[in-house]
């Protein structure tokens, strides 16, 4: 099948995951394993970085927020990004345009 054949069957979850993976690419200072997806807030699309299997890392990645950011304002992801360590929202960050 060809490239352009195989895009068209894709799906928006597809393009989605493609999306999150190359953002996790990007910002290397994220862990293997941080969990990144996609929620729904009210009327906002947010990312969610979920630190529950690398709580340690959480600190560290909070410090270079920026860094998160501007790869997200880059894709276009969402305007902000919370960070959670399983059920538990540990911080909420927004995109600011100066």
């Amino acid at each position: 099948m060809s490239e352009s054949q195989s895009f068209f069957k894709s799906t928006s979850y597809d393009f989605e995951q493609e999306v999150l993976t190359r953002f996790r690419v990007l910002v290397e200072i994220l862990p293997n394993e941080c969990e990144i997806h996609r929620e729904t807030w009210d009327s906002r699309t947010v990312i969610c970085l979920d630190f529950q299997n690398c709580p340690y890392s959480l600190e560290i990645v909070k410090e270079n927020v920026s860094i998160l950011l501007n790869v997200m304002e880059r894709f276009g992801l969402a305007k902000s990004i919370i960070f959670r360590d399983g059920n538990h929202l540990k911080a909420w960050r927004n995109l600011v345009k100066n």
